[in-house]
């Protein structure tokens, strides 16, 4: 981009972020100016600012740039620790028998992250807060509990997982690396305090650090491709089911999409329809781009997993992994690159599930407190359960626990899924007359996704918990009577409310909309086609409070 018609001052305020150049004539545009405003009361640094030529405007690899974003931050929450714990237990136990239902689960989440993106950029408003306008108030408290429920889930991972990371990399003990967590708070405060972008560049050079671990550690083991292939034919059984649910659990997350629907509305663009078609297909490449990393990190764990420890070692903790690879590979390289790699996997999502939660709990309840109390709040929920369970079952317990909260978040995702398939197959929510929202073989695809999940959720259930519980103890016989079943008939009773609650009970309308016209188009800015960015650059979230 050349500066060489901007004056001193404009070419001053261009380096500081203040201004952008119009993308054909290098004029400067100033600020968010026009229609596209942000809110009042807004800051300004959170959002991006981008207009189209027309409403048929070809492929801009500036604008995908410009989009680029809410993408790679969701991405993030998919290679948590939790994840890690799954894909280990998985491919240590079951080999490469699993990468199927890896590869199911990323085609899921790119289908479902995808909706929550152009429900965001349809309506103007996250899940959540549709949630809200949308839903009678019972049912809006039910699936916040629910919702929270599963972002302390996701907090418990990544505080076992940066705990066992400084004690592979420092040696630190593990229930003393847990209460050092609790100071990761003061970390996201730090960095905060430079600025959202430093924020950004600091977790996106994690999520490229973890990336480039597993590039390392699949060079050192040198798996082999058949083994690989025949890992992709589906086949499941009662042993492998709770690893696969796990798995589903950490790789489709259900707080991203009240995440990802909010992040989008970040990039302001004139509202004719055909400008959110075309930010739907950029939005979709964000996504497919950022979740395949994502899916790249994950296969690597478990195929790395596959080939040192199946069938040989069953690994039962994350730090016997770590012992193993440096053992059988006779290397100090592969285990430190796996310390590491879990260390940053841990920090990175620590955002993730800030934001997410900041999010949830102003668009269901509309409370808005500063990120710091509800990250130290959160964070202190998920220290207890994992300093009690490393005090009474050592570290094959946190491991466990490990499992067990991605499972925790595979039950949830059905009421996150439900109202999202909903929601963006509505004529009364998804634009006028309803020419946004899913098309028939969208809808089908969304409602088998949801209805497998449904389905894997219930079979996980019933061999593992029902029906060992009802073979135990009369102890164990009363705890599922009183308590397990009428829950799980209560939340299947409720997912069947949701899933059947017509849709002429909406009465709002979403999505306000522009004429279709060159000049509606080129109101953003003082001259056609320009791509603004903000100090943000291109990810930065637009309601919650950083």
């Amino acid at each position: 981009m050349s500066q060489t018609n901007a004056s001193p001052t404009d070419r001053a305020e261009l380096d500081s972020g203040r201004i952008s150049l119009d993308s054909d004539n290098d004029i400067p545009v100033s600020s968010l100016e026009g229609e596209s405003s942000p809110p009042e009361g807004e800051d300004e640094a959170k959002y991006v600012k981008i207009s189209f030529a027309h409403d048929h405007a070809p492929f801009s690899w500036r604008k995908l740039f410009a989009f680029l974003g809410p993408g790679l931050f969701v991405s993030i929450g998919y290679i948590d620790p939790g994840n890690w714990a799954t894909d280990i237990e998985g491919g240590s136990r079951f080999g490469y028998k699993l990468l199927w239902v890896l590869l199911m689960s990323n085609l899921m989440a790119l289908l479902l992250q995808s909706l929550a993106a152009r429900l965001g950029l349809a309506t103007e408003r996250d899940l959540a807060q549709l949630c809200r306008e949308v839903y009678p108030r019972w049912a809006c408290y039910a699936l916040w509990v629910l919702c929270e429920i599963a972002i302390t889930a996701t907090d418990l991972a990544e505080v076992i997982g940066t705990a066992i990371g400084l004690n592979l990399l420092f040696g630190i003990p593990v229930i003393l690396g847990v209460i050092i967590t609790a100071a990761d708070t003061l970390l996201f405060l730090l960095i905060q305090h430079f600025g959202i972008r430093k924020l950004e560049l600091f977790i996106f050079g994690l999520l490229a650090t973890v990336s480039s671990c597993f590039i390392i550690e699949l060079f050192i083991v040198k798996p082999e491709l058949p083994a690989i292939l025949n890992g992709f034919i589906p086949r499941i059984d009662g042993e492998s089911i709770y690893v696969a649910i796990g798995i589903i659990g950490a790789t489709v997350m259900p707080h991203n999409f009240y995440l990802h629907s909010s992040l989008v509305q970040s990039r302001k663009i004139v509202r004719t329809p055909g400008n959110l078609r075309q930010a739907f297909w950029y939005n979709l490449i964000d996504c497919a781009l950022s979740l395949n990393i994502a899916f790249f990190v994950n296969s690597s764990i478990l195929i790395v997993a596959a080939r040192m420890f199946f069938p040989t070692h069953t690994v039962t903790q994350i730090q016997e992994a770590h012992d193993l690879l440096e053992n059988l590979l006779d290397s100090r390289l592969a285990p430190a690159v796996f310390g590491l790699g879990l260390l940053c996997a841990g920090q990175s999502s620590t955002l993730t599930g800030t934001l997410a939660g900041q999010i949830v709990m102003e668009g269901f309840v509309q409370m808005r407190i500063k990120p710091w109390i509800r990250r130290l709040v959160t964070r202190l929920i998920a220290i207890v359960p994992a300093v009690v369970v490393i005090m009474i079952a050592g570290q094959e317990g946190t491991y466990k626990l490990l499992i067990f909260s991605q499972v925790v978040l595979s039950l949830q995702l059905p009421f996150a899924i439900v109202p999202l398939i909903k929601f963006t197959s509505s004529n009364k929510i998804m634009g006028p007359g309803g020419m946004f929202k899913n098309t028939l073989w969208i809808n089908v695809l969304s409602w088998i996704s949801a209805g497998v999940i449904v389905a894997f959720n219930v079979f996980m259930l019933v061999s593992n918990f029902l029906i060992p519980m009802f073979q135990g103890s009369w102890l164990s016989i009363t705890f599922a009577v009183v308590l397990v079943l009428p829950l799980s008939l209560a939340l299947s009773a409720f997912l069947v409310y949701l899933a059947l609650r017509k849709d002429d009970e909406t009465t709002l309308q979403y999505g306000n909309l522009e004429p279709s016209s060159p000049s509606a188009n080129n109101s953003l800015a003082e001259s056609s086609n320009s791509i603004e960015m903000s100090s943000v650059s291109s990810s930065s979230p637009p309601s919650p409070s950083l």
